[in-house]
């Protein structure tokens, strides 16, 4: 099945894989059999990343096919991803310092023949080494790789190649259909050892060539005892907002990247528009693929909630957002909450011709993010509890 940019793509997606995200999917999902033939991973998070359809989705479909603790990799997966949301939310400095860093290592690129091209062989795949070759093709190609494809390339690109982690991380911003700033950024961190201070992932070649199925043996090309990097542990966090609530006067729905179905229960909405900013996401733009799918992504999301008016969805410039909402009579410009991350300093430079702009959150999002204070372990103890608030999971549910 081809990746479509539709919520009814996401959809059809979650239905197909619903049935094997229990045991199966805990039992096969580290394997990587290669593109076309990855049976046990969902391959939905490029929808999910857009939220045309909803971690809160998943959960439910997930647990009810499977109940807990069947489900129980499968769900833990999933707030993987909603963890790494709320600690990069609780700590908005390691954005901003990681943003210098790529700006200083873009100015080092020009500057540094050597460091140049080392970095277009690996991006190119061009260093020799089969697996990584073919995982930085794959990347460029499709916009996605496997999970523990994406831990081998990073771990291969930090630990034997010796490149910036940094780099690397803009490198998968720029390809990915999925690329999310908390995920991507934190998830390299945490290969390099420096999001759990002296823990870090080494790619080893048993393990490459047990998982892959025996497609890549790299024996003898890869460092497999590094120490970890040394650079500064995470700051600790700070506090989450209440946020504003959702107004209940004529709005105008104002759509983008981190979330393209957001629907303001209670408001008059008077019109849909959206914006994207898909080349802010790294100091290499974003690849032709990944721009694209998120720019479909983001109009599909407003198409289907436009249907809810009597007008259609709006591309809009961030230079005409407000002569757009108030000549629909708008009270106020309603946007979906933007985590930390490119989105939210684009949004606060739109045009809004006098008009609030107002960013509620999503529940989901306030009950979850305040518990990333710590590491995963100790967010996951919350998970049964979080299924309940939810109303997924019965009272005593847990595993």
């Amino acid at each position: 099945m081809s990746l479509e940019p539709t919520r009814a793509d996401g959809l059809a997606r979650l239905a197909a894989f619903a049935p094997l995200m229990g045991r199966a999917y805990a039992q096969g999902r580290n394997g990587d059999p290669g593109p076309g033939r990855r049976r046990y991973v969902s391959e939905l998070s490029a929808h999910i990343r857009h939220r045309l359809v909803t971690e809160e989705e998943v959960l439910r479909i997930a647990l009810a096919q499977h109940g807990l603790p069947a489900a129980e990799t499968f769900v833990q997966e999933v707030f993987w991803r909603v963890y790494w949301k709320g600690f990069l939310e609780l700590r908005p400095a390691m954005w901003a310092e990681y943003r210098a860093r790529a700006r200083a290592l873009q100015a080092e690129l020009s500057a540094q023949a050597g460091l140049r091209r080392a970095f277009e062989a690996a991006a190119a795949g061009a260093t020799g080494i089969a697996c990584f070759d073919a995982w930085a093709r794959e990347l460029a190609e499709t916009g996605y790789l496997h999970n523990h494809a994406r831990m081998w390339f990073a771990s291969i690109w930090i630990f034997t190649l010796r490149l910036p982690w940094v780099l690397g991380a803009e490198l998968f911003l720029h390809h990915l259909k999925d690329a999310d700033p908390a995920s991507n950024t934190l998830s390299w961190r945490w290969v390099g050892g420096i999001q759990t201070p002296g823990k870090h992932y080494l790619a080893r070649a048993e393990n490459i060539a047990r998982y892959s199925f025996g497609r890549f043996d790299p024996r003898g090309q890869l460092i497999e005892d590094a120490a970890p990097l040394a650079e500064p542990p995470p700051p600790p966090p700070g506090a989450l907002s209440d946020g504003p609530a959702i107004p209940r006067g004529r709005v105008a729905l104002l759509l983008h990247e981190e979330d393209a179905t957001f629907w303001p229960e209670g408001a008059e909405v008077v019109g849909v528009g959206f914006l994207c900013w898909p080349q802010q996401r790294s100091i290499f733009g974003a690849a032709a693929a990944a721009a694209a799918f998120t720019e479909a992504a983001v109009a599909d999301g407003a198409r289907l909630l436009a249907a809810r008016t009597a007008r259609g969805a709006e591309r809009l410039t961030p230079d005409k957002v407000g002569a757009w909402a108030r000549g629909l009579g708008a009270e106020a410009i309603l946007t979906p909450h933007a985590p930390v991350g490119w989105v939210r300093p684009m949004l606060e430079g739109v045009e809004r011709a006098g008009l609030p702009l107002v960013a509620p959150r999503r529940a989901f999002d306030t009950l979850c993010w305040p518990l990333a204070r710590r590491g995963f372990f100790a967010f996951r103890r919350h998970i049964p509890e979080l299924l309940r608030a939810l109303g997924l999971a019965e009272e005593g549910g847990g595993w």
